[in-house]
């Protein structure tokens, strides 16, 4: 049975204790605004936790970060010196236990209990219904809540025409290649988890193949022997035009690693920094030792094989499907938000402009490390939640959402993955503005 609606309203309430999540915490805490935090899982970590027993996350046991780790790190917590500039998942989940212990808010999360329901109320609050460990259930009333449960769970399962006989899973499923040894196997897609996987399966199968609609441009993890994301200044990431800086990038790209076509990699149709970036180092070198092979797109399966659009069967003892993941929120009825084609209509992907009191934290794919930016939206709706700071009219946000899905749709190629798409300095100093326009818009009224 649900708990009497009748207890004393909360501050905020957080859902998910991953990274973004527990920069919300620490907002709403440096604010010393009260907030619980439900967790479904019994550690922080979220996503970052291998074989987390939350059942949601999607780590493979030799994942690396692909943002390196000075840039990677919250603001007022830097990762260990002793870090190496892509750290693997274990380190994540380590730095994370150790920035909940640093400032101090354990306490405040409570872990193995899920979220089942959030329903705004007409007078503006949130009856919030969670189950702990032991299946009873609670509702509990919320004057705010943040939403960072992550959109790296649900996997995309593509529809292909025909059956397939052997072993079929998404790479959410995939943990280490040693099951795969001495097999032919085959990855959709060329994101980065699809290359990922592909250069790990290569070291054991007999028969690695990579398949991608489109190609991608891949760009390898160091720059003039420097990570990648430390090359070009804030400011020239900012300011610096477009098409200059698009012609600029793949210039430096190809200095350093040739043209695509000298491994034997597609070329893709759109341009650089059309796309989320697929980061490598070691892919390129396998293409062209024939240890991965690159195959077009999936034309149908084949019982024991598969078919590709150039006419050429391939025969298979397993498929991971790299194909991406849904954004959903089970916890939220459609009529509040409806993610179809992974599209949310958010204010700076973080406010629910017809909401109030909604927000998400950590829903944006950024070009660059998302921690930082959870930190920047986490610390401009904790001014938001303590007053200190007034978001514009629902009118105004409205046209701000159609704005930025405009130009959404201009520069990236058309995709589920590009829908929440940020670059890294151009975003973070865009909330930072909000918060100031924030502070204004709360002087003047």
């Amino acid at each position: 049975m649900s708990a009497s609606l009748t207890s004393p309203v909360g501050a905020a309430c957080v859902i998910g204790a991953g990274g973004s999540g527990l920069a919300a915490c620490k907002a709403l805490r440096d604010r010393g605004l009260a907030f619980d935090c439900f967790e479904r899982g019994s550690a922080v970590g979220g996503l970052w936790r291998y074989d987390n027993d939350n059942g949601l996350s999607a780590i493979y046991k030799s994942l690396q970060i692909n943002t390196s780790r000075d840039m990677t790190a919250f603001a007022d917590f830097p990762m260990p010196a002793d870090y190496p500039h892509f750290p693997g998942h274990e380190q994540i989940r380590d730095y994370l236990e150790a920035y909940v212990d640093r400032f101090g808010f354990r306490d405040q999360i409570c872990f193995r209990t899920s979220v089942e329901h959030v329903q705004p109320e007409p007078g503006g609050t949130f009856a919030v219904t969670i189950r702990t460990a032991d299946g009873a259930r609670q509702t509990r009333r919320y004057r705010h809540v943040l939403v960072a449960s992550g959109h790296h769970w649900l996997p995309r399962l593509p529809e292909f025409r025909g059956s397939f006989h052997g072993r079929l899973l998404h790479s959410h499923d995939y943990r280490t290649p040693e099951a795969f040894a001495g097999g032919r196997v085959l990855v959709v897609g060329m994101g980065n988890s699809g290359c990922d996987i592909a250069c790990d399966l290569a070291r054991v199968a007999d028969r690695t193949l990579l398949s991608t609609r489109r190609g991608a441009h891949v760009i390898p993890k160091y720059l003039f022997g420097v990570p990648l994301d430390t090359v070009c200044p804030d400011v020239v990431w900012r300011f610096m035009p477009r098409w200059l800086f698009r012609r600029a990038f793949q210039a430096v790209v190809w200095a350093n690693r040739g043209s695509l076509a000298l491994y034997g990699l597609p070329t893709p149709a759109h341009a650089v920094l059309q796309e989320h970036p697929t980061i490598s180092s070691d892919l390129p070198s396998l293409v062209r030792e024939r240890r991965v092979v690159i195959k077009p797109d999936i034309d149908h399966l084949d019982g024991d094989g598969v078919v590709f659009t150039d006419g050429r069967r391939e025969a298979l003892d397993a498929i991971v499907l790299a194909t991406g993941y849904r954004i959903a929120f089970p916890f939220l009825d459609r009529s509040v938000i409806a993610p179809d084609d992974n599209r949310v209509r958010l204010y700076r992907n973080v406010v629910h402009p017809q909401v109030p009191g909604l927000f998400f934290i950590g829903l944006v794919q950024p070009w660059g490390a998302l921690f930082p930016l959870s930190e920047a939206q986490a610390a401009w709706v904790g001014d938001v939640v303590a007053g200190r700071c007034r978001l514009p009219g629902r009118e105004a946000m409205e046209r701000a959402i159609d704005a930025e899905l405009t130009a959404m749709r201009r520069r990236y190629v058309a995709s589920p993955r590009h829908t929440i798409q940020v670059d890294f300095q151009a975003y973070r100093a865009l909330l930072q503005r909000e918060r100031r326009r924030g502070r204004r818009r709360l002087t003047a009224a």
